[in-house]
């Protein structure tokens, strides 16, 4: 039998005992982040920078929430593989592991997920870079960014936006009730969907472009296509890492549209260089981001000729090269052309192009695919940008919590503690089975014997093909 539990109109106790409350206390993993945060004196200089965004006490009111409880939150976010602010705020409130890691007993609220996106909103991207160098100086005090050669990459996110929803720019109509009108020109029933859908893909001038559709909820979300080849509204996050570290420098999403050779490129990584002067005042600015890899969608000679003045050595392929004639091209550029291609040429160009798929690539992996920023839960570059950054944080936290204690995430210290524990618990059962073995009657130890030969006999007569009479 059972005991069966059903929920009762009964009047509850209105007093309850703090002593009889489960404790909220951190777990090992999060027990060292804190520890790690603690050191840092993480939330001494977090409170210094966010200040001017909080009103003084003296006016009154409600206090804000703590602006360190909300960058732990979205480092939980990123352990736990969450992809919402709703749902980092729901699983806060449920564990109470995260509960002692963020600071909160168990009769205290956690924040709400509106809480969150209040203090989003509050903070400026400024400020958010601001802290990112924080982890930037950790890194840098440990041996983690060295900031000589880096590399730049994007990816694709999913938007929050649909295709449904697509308007045209100029006269407002709605993507579906442009093609039924079209459908019912050419003699098609436009209340058939299906009939609708062959003759939208059957359409000799079929294309939806960016310039003339946008989604009125999301404009800066574009049509593109996702990480699995299908055609979807897209942004595009970029990383600029340290190629010899794995430390994501600089953390931005654009989007979904923008060329990864634009006008801004030299832009971009000149303010990795900045945000790396901050991060060791120490070195001399000429020495950090000295070297640049990046994949032959950041080609552009302008850009290249740039970087190149501001004393960067490229290392970006060329897609023109076999068609490009250099002699068309001014003095500058040529010289710009002629020292790409030696770069890319050479054996130290191409070790760092092969540290751009090793560093590069996985931190896309961590922060995307295994952060929970795969598919995006908020609309707009800003916003987006704000939550990239705190998903760059949290993999240089990983990174930095792997260098002091060997793993980075919850995940890998349980993988951890199974590796370790695994062998003393078979060995712990071979024990077990060999005194069991030492104190049975021996004709229970005969027994067994003839019932494991008569096994071994069968297994060998079904491999010999003969029928066992089963």
């Amino acid at each position: 039998m059972f005991e069966r539990r059903v929920s009762s109109e009964e009047q509850k106790d209105f007093w309850i005992p703090s002593g009889e409350l489960p404790a909220a206390t951190p777990d090992a993993f999060y027990r060292r982040v804190n520890a790690t945060l603690e050191k840092l004196g993480f939330a001494r200089k977090v409170w210094a920078i966010c200040e001017p965004a909080y009103a003084d006490a003296s006016r009154g009111g409600r206090p804000g929430i703590d602006p360190v409880v909300y960058l732990k939150m979205l480092t939980v976010g990123f352990f736990e593989d969450l992809p919402s602010e709703r749902a980092i705020a729901n699983r806060c409130a449920d564990s109470l592991s995260i509960r002692g890691y963020l600071g909160y007993s168990l009769t205290e609220a956690t924040p709400d997920h509106s809480s969150l996106s209040v203090i989003r909103e509050r903070l400026s991207l400024e400020q958010l870079e601001a802290i990112h160098g924080v982890l930037l100086e950790a890194l840098r005090q440990h041996g983690l960014l060295r900031g000589r050669k880096l590399g730049i990459d994007s990816s694709v996110i999913e938007a929050n936006a649909s295709l449904r929803a697509l308007e045209h720019r100029n006269t407002e109509e709605n993507y579906w009730i442009y093609v039924k009108r079209l459908a019912a020109e050419a003699g098609v029933d436009p209340g058939d969907m299906k009939a609708v859908r062959r003759f939208d893909q059957k359409r000799v001038d079929r294309k939806t472009s960016n310039q003339e559709w946008q989604n009125p909820h999301d404009p800066e979300a574009k049509v593109g296509r996702t990480k699995d080849g299908a055609c979807d509204m897209i942004y595009k996050p970029e990383h600029i890492t340290d190629l010899e570290t794995g430390a994501i420098v600089h953390a931005e999403v654009r989007p979904g549209d923008a060329a990864d050779n634009d006008g801004s490129l030299c832009e971009r990584v000149m303010a990795a260089v900045g945000a790396l002067s901050k991060a060791a005042p120490e070195v001399p600015l000429e020495k950090l981001g000295t070297e640049l890899g990046a994949d032959e969608g950041y080609f552009s000679i302008e850009q290249i000729a740039q970087l190149q003045q501001c004393g960067v050595r490229t290392v970006i392929a060329d897609p023109q090269a076999r068609r490009r004639n250099p002699e068309r091209a001014s003095k500058e550029h040529r010289s710009a052309l002629r020292r790409a291609t030696r770069a890319t040429s050479s054996q130290s160009g191409k070790a760092l192009l092969r540290k751009r798929g090793e560093h590069l690539e996985r931190s896309f992996c961590h922060v995307l695919d295994h952060g929970g920023l795969r598919r995006a839960t908020l609309r707009g570059c800003v916003k987006l940008t704000k939550r990239q950054i705190g998903g760059a944080m949290s993999h240089n936290l990983s990174l930095l919590l792997r260098h002091l204690f060997g793993v980075g995430t919850p995940k890998q210290a349980l993988a951890g503690a199974r590796r370790v524990f695994l062998p003393l618990i078979n060995r712990l059962q071979t024990l077990a089975v060999s005194i069991r073995s030492l104190f049975c009657p021996s004709s229970l130890r005969i027994r067994r014997l003839s019932e494991s030969s008569s096994r071994i006999h069968l297994r060998k007569a079904s491999q010999r093909g003969f029928s066992t009479g089963c």
